[in-house]
């Protein structure tokens, strides 16, 4: 009973996306991080122009292989997507835990901005909880300290148990030392990762599950993180852990001896979920506070500045102002160059006319490929094109200086009311454009 191998590993995930090691000694490592930390920035520059890309099965979210060759042995890369948390409340967050999971990856490779380190251990504490094969790559240090900014590395590498590595990806320093590290992960014995203190109703109901999941076989995740995701209800991961849970008597009376725990302390599901995301905020807060220090006249730096105007009282008000200029922008802007396609669309359209009666072309023909053709499409490229042109590299501007986090972080608050979360405003803005 229990997991099998049919229900683990690469088996239990939807496998359109399929990787094989040439040799034995290839080694598979999956590299993630939250968005915009030059996580792309570390895969291309570690593998060059030896990649593709595709999206992840049954899912539109894309992917990227490359491989990374050193001293005759492989390391083939999976860029997995950007993201800040492996809760999978997306189906992004979904195919980044599942892939770290039941991926069979040799090791796990997070990439974290050195300038909000505190935001990007949350990530890191949630993958460590699943395997301690994982290395941290510390990213962007020349930022970190352009702010004035200093990290521990040393003593982080301490709290956290797992290697911690510092690059600049952008001029290609510590890319050796990262991965001499993922080689000596994977080629080392399970290390004594640092466990995540939960509160003590959480910590009773675990050990029961706990205990019974170590005697599974093919287990590729801790024990641990299995019994917390059980307490907690995630049907889409206690599918893929094991699929007979039902007719395991075991699991079945250490579930509910678990529940019983969890109601004489008058917990509940959504509780036990905001009790342990909590708990690994609070750890996170307490690393970056150990590890990190600011010189003081960098703390008023231009982007703490504009945090406090994004993200204090004028957050929403700002938000707005600046919806409308984009929108403002997009529409009556593209009338301008969407005006001078159609113009240039036309004159070209009395060439082609001229040509065609030139060669006496019969008048179903002209009107088919003139009238027809030619017209319908060059109408939708001057009507459509502008905008998109606008429009969406303004969005990824916002991306990049990262400011539609800001916006999600405002609008969860009043998201979650209507059993949504902040990152779907994000959406909303596309489809109003």
């Amino acid at each position: 009973m229990g997991l099998t191998v049919g229900s683990t590993g690469t088996k239990s995930m939807d496998t359109g996306l399929n990787i094989q090691k040439k040799n034995s000694n290839d080694l598979l490592i999956a590299l993630g991080g939250n968005p915009n930390v030059g996580k792309s920035t570390v895969f291309n520059a570690l593998t060059g122009m030896k990649q593709h890309t595709g999206n992840w099965p049954g899912k539109t979210v894309t992917n990227a292989c490359g491989v990374h060759s050193r001293n005759g042995r492989n390391f083939i890369l999976v860029d997995l997507p950007g993201t800040y948390s492996l809760f999978a409340h997306s189906a992004e967050e979904e195919v980044a835990r599942d892939f770290i999971c039941f991926g069979s990856a040799d090791a796990t490779v997070l990439v974290c901005d050195a300038t909000c380190l505190e935001r990007n251990l949350n990530l890191v504490l949630q993958t460590i909880e699943i395997t301690p094969y994982t290395v941290v790559c510390i990213n962007l240090l020349d930022e970190a300290k352009r702010k004035g900014i200093n990290i521990d590395l040393k003593k982080l590498q301490q709290l956290l148990g797992v290697p911690v590595v510092g690059t600049n990806a952008r001029k290609q320093e510590g890319l050796k030392e990262l991965i001499d590290a993922v080689e000596k992960v994977c080629s080392a014995k399970i290390q004594n990762t640092a466990p995540i203190e939960y509160p003590s109703a959480i910590e009773e109901a675990v050990k029961p599950i706990e205990s019974e999941i170590k005697h599974f076989d093919n287990l590729t995740v801790s024990p641990r993180w299995a019994a917390l995701r059980i307490i907690e209800g995630d049907s889409s991961i206690i599918k893929k852990l094991y699929a007979e849970q039902s007719e395991n008597k075991n699991i079945k009376a250490s579930t509910y001896q678990a529940q019983k725990t969890l109601n004489r302390f008058g917990y509940d599901e959504n509780t036990v979920r905001d009790k342990i995301a909590k708990a690994i905020v609070l750890k996170a807060e307490d690393i970056a506070r150990s590890c990190c220090s600011q010189s003081a006249d960098k703390k008023k730096s231009l982007d703490r500045k504009l945090d406090k105007l994004f993200m204090g009282r004028g957050g929403i008000p700002t938000m707005l102002l600046l919806l409308v200029f984009i929108f403002w922008l997009t529409i009556t802007g593209a009338n301008y160059p969407s005006q001078l396609l159609s113009n240039m669309f036309a004159l070209l359209g009395e060439k082609l006319l001229w040509l065609f009666e030139s060669i006496n072309a019969p008048d179903w023909l002209t009107g088919a490929l003139i009238d027809g053709v030619y017209r319908v499409l060059t109408w939708v490229v001057a009507v459509m094109l502008p905008p998109m042109a606008i429009f969406f590299p303004l969005f990824t501007l916002l991306e990049d200086f990262g400011y539609l986090p800001r916006v999600a972080f405002n609008l969860d608050h009043s998201f979650q009311k209507a059993g949504a979360c902040g990152k779907q405003a994000l959406t909303m803005w596309l489809v109003y454009f």
